[in-house]
């Protein structure tokens, strides 16, 4: 009977078998696990390698932000010190190519001048009609900042105005505006000086003038029609760079009502005044009384 048992499995026999599939493939699932393992943790390996590069990134432009908005905040200068050096010698090496074109234009401006171990002494030359006049000199040091270091400018010339408004910036409108002022200031000068010296004997009362030569008042007289006639008049130069003037005024001392004809004498002395040098209108009065002489005697 055991072998018989033995043989022919009854279902002991069948339950064993069942188990023994159950165990197989129970140990094949996890071989296959165990089998899947490696490949599931290289795929974890690789993700966790590209979020480490994206933070990575993250983080190399949060400080690249970071660092343009602290230049945004910051001046020119600091941003980049290099520029402003830069700049700095661009500015000194125009300044002495403006020097050196003025040097080189100098006989048709009325000015002059030599290099020097610091910089350039400019000469200012003034003129009126032809007339050379007096001359000034302006010692520049052309470094950064330029600056003047000497010169013979007279006090009520605006120079520390004109050099504030163009020196650092232009230094052949620097020069050129000093020239004007003091070229006006000699013409206003010259003409008051010729007054004074060829028409003394027009004039009846002193000449009165301020230093800057923009305002003068002063008394003459003029004959017509073998009649004298006084007349006081006031000129003043608003324009400082000009030498004709720009308000003139004439009246007659001592006078209070005018005729028709004062008034057309007044207009007259006034447009002269206004459009033609001192020396030159009293020329031309006396021409026109030697004219009305010559009538009379002829």
């Amino acid at each position: 009977m055991e072998s018989a048992n033995t043989l022919c499995p009854g279902r002991e026999c069948k339950g064993g078998v069942l188990a023994h599939l159950e165990r197989l493939e129970a140990q094949t699932n996890i071989s296959n696990r165990k089998s899947e393992e490696p490949t599931v943790q290289k795929k974890e390996s690789s993700l966790r390698t590209r979020i480490r590069e994206l933070q990575q990134q993250r983080d190399k432009l949060r400080a690249e932000v970071k660092q343009w908005r602290a230049r945004v905040k910051q001046s020119p200068a600091k941003e980049n010190p290099s520029k402003t050096v830069i700049s700095e010698q661009e500015v000194l090496e125009r300044a002495w190519r403006d020097v050196k074109a003025i040097l080189e234009a100098y006989r048709f401006t009325g000015l002059s001048g030599k290099l020097t171990s610091r910089g350039v002494c400019m000469c200012i030359s003034t003129a009126f009609e032809g007339n050379l006049l007096d001359s000034y000199f302006v010692d520049l040091i052309i470094k950064k900042p330029l600056r003047i270091h000497h010169h013979s400018i007279p006090v009520f010339i605006p120079l520390e105005k004109i050099a504030a408004a163009h020196l650092q910036t232009d230094v052949q409108r620097f020069l050129f505006t000093l020239w004007e002022y003091l070229n006006a200031y000699a013409g206003r000068k010259y003409q008051a000086d010729q007054l004074e010296s060829d028409f003394c004997a027009v004039l009846t009362g002193p000449l009165q003038r301020n230093a800057l030569c923009n305002l003068l008042s002063f008394t003459y007289k003029v004959e017509q029609r073998c009649q004298t006639f006084s007349f006081s008049a006031r000129l003043l130069y608003e324009d400082p760079t000009a030498a004709l003037p720009t308000d003139v005024t004439v009246t007659r001392p001592g006078v209070e009502a005018s005729s028709p004809t004062w008034e057309e004498h007044r207009a007259s002395h006034q447009m002269l005044f206004r459009t033609k040098p001192l020396h030159q209108v009293f020329a031309s009065f006396s021409k026109e009384t030697e004219k009305l002489r010559l009538n009379l005697v002829s």
